[in-house]
């Protein structure tokens, strides 16, 4: 995302200014034959896409597993919604704080590694988990398999960076979204199904065995890096990075719109599965897990977001996926199914679109160390994931479905009041006497 996007500024001095931030139009891209990186219709990149996708679909169909299921691993374990809703938590949790540590191995030894790594972890974590024999052993395993997972959001995010030409990134990014959009509605659909006939335990092991599968297929179709270049393992050099992408404004405010857009979405889909068994609706557990067949619609919004930017420019997007997901909200407050769903529909669709927006733009906006820095969006996007299972369930335990939107509310007003700030600061920039580096939509 360039400065002029989200209100964010650069600025230079009258001395020779520093390599600039590449353009994000991505102009000169197709027009230079000599770059090696991938692009649409070139060679290795339906493979790289698919790769990706499969393992987005990993990563969001073992993180959020039990999501689906928290009514009955409640009912089994003789649990609150929200001491259930840790499962969720544990796993969000321990990807957000493994992920910065991950994306330094992954600088070192290479994101196809690390990616590799951290699936194959994952996936045997996962087989293990239906065996869980108490809540706390259950939360246990979760929190190590999403910190097993911790080496895919960032990884994939600088492979893309790296081995992608910028025209395409937004789009390929918006492929590896929708593969999270993809696995989380398997998920959730498999599972609840599955676990109206044989229980919570079968359907998280049948999802574990879908993520082993494209474990395998991710590892066999991911092309080998071509413009990674090994970095440094020392702690000094990864605080400094660290440091230097904190110190960014715009990095700043894409850390807190990812983390306040996850903060809606976790806590709307880890409390809506209590709101439907509910009257009025006291719907069947496979039919509560069919109600994820609406991540389709982020499937879509997601992979679209390329298309979206080119026309409204990246705040007008946010602001679309801000407003989108508030009015989805508010919708979902209604005591009628059809309603709901279209509340949901609403919800996923701006949260999917939003998530994409911005975090393409985190890898564009850092020029040194991506991984880091799109750990340190993943870091926050999963904070917001994990606080918002907690919290929404716990407003919902006090205040029902109405306590739940209050908190997505809040945090959709959280994503535009940063956008609108960032908006004012580029024009305070702009009046000023320095020149500044003017940057296109």
């Amino acid at each position: 995302m360039t400065p002029a996007d989200t209100g964010a500024s650069t600025v230079v001095d009258a001395a020779p200014a520093a390599p600039a931030v590449p353009d994000s139009t991505g102009s000169s891209d197709s027009s230079d034959s000599s770059d090696s990186r991938m692009a649409p219709g070139g060679p290795g990149y339906r493979r790289m896409s698919f790769a990706l996708f499969l393992a987005g679909v990993a990563t969001f169909a073992l993180l959020y597993s039990t999501q689906a299921l928290l009514p009955l691993i409640s009912g089994d374990l003789g649990v609150t919604a929200s001491d259930a809703s840790w499962t969720v938590a544990a796993a969000t949790g321990g990807l957000a704080l493994f992920v910065l540590p991950m994306s330094a191995l992954s600088e070192r030894f290479g994101r196809r590694t690390v990616m590799t790594a951290s699936l194959a972890v994952a996936v045997t974590v996962g087989l293990l988990v239906p065996f869980a024999p108490s809540l706390p052993a259950l939360v246990a395993l979760r929190a190590v398999q999403g910190a097993a997972l911790a080496g895919l959001p960032a990884s994939a995010t600088a492979y893309l960076a790296e081995e992608v030409r910028p025209r395409a990134l937004v789009t390929a990014i918006g492929l590896f979204v929708a593969g999270n959009s993809v696995g989380g509605m398997s998920g959730r659909v498999i599972t609840g199904w599955v676990a109206q006939e044989w229980g919570w335990r079968v359907a998280v092991g049948v999802v574990g065995l879908v993520a082993v599968a494209c474990a395998v297929a991710f590892r066999l179709l991911l092309p080998a890096p071509r413009h990674f270049t090994p970095g440094s393992l020392r702690p000094r050099v990864l605080v400094r990075t660290v440091r230097d992408h904190l110190a960014n404004p715009l990095l700043r405010r894409l850390y807190a719109i990812g983390a306040l857009f996850m903060t809606v979405f976790g806590g709307v889909y880890t409390v809506i599965g209590y709101r439907l068994t509910e009257a009025p609706f006291s719907l069947p557990q496979g039919l509560i897990g069919s109600i994820f067949l609406v991540y389709l619609v982020g499937t879509v919004s997601a992979s679209t977001a390329g298309r979206l930017v080119g026309r409204l420019g990246r705040r007008g997007a946010l602001y679309l996926g801000a407003g989108t997901t508030a009015a989805g909200l508010l919708l979902s407050l209604a005591p009628s199914l059809p309603l709901v769903l279209l509340g949901l529909v609403l919800i996923t669709a701006g949260f999917f679109a939003g998530h994409a927006v911005a975090s393409s733009a985190v890898g564009k906006t850092a020029q040194h160390g991506r991984a880091q820095a799109s750990a340190l969006y993943q870091s926050a996007y999963y904070v917001g994931s994990s606080a918002g299972s907690t919290v929404g369930a716990v407003a919902f335990h006090s205040g029902g479905w109405a306590g739940t939107v209050g908190v997505g509310v809040l945090a959709v007003l959280g994503v535009v009041v940063i956008t609108v700030s960032g908006s004012l600061a580029a024009r305070r920039a702009a009046s000023t006497p320095v020149r500044a580096l003017s940057l296109p939509r």
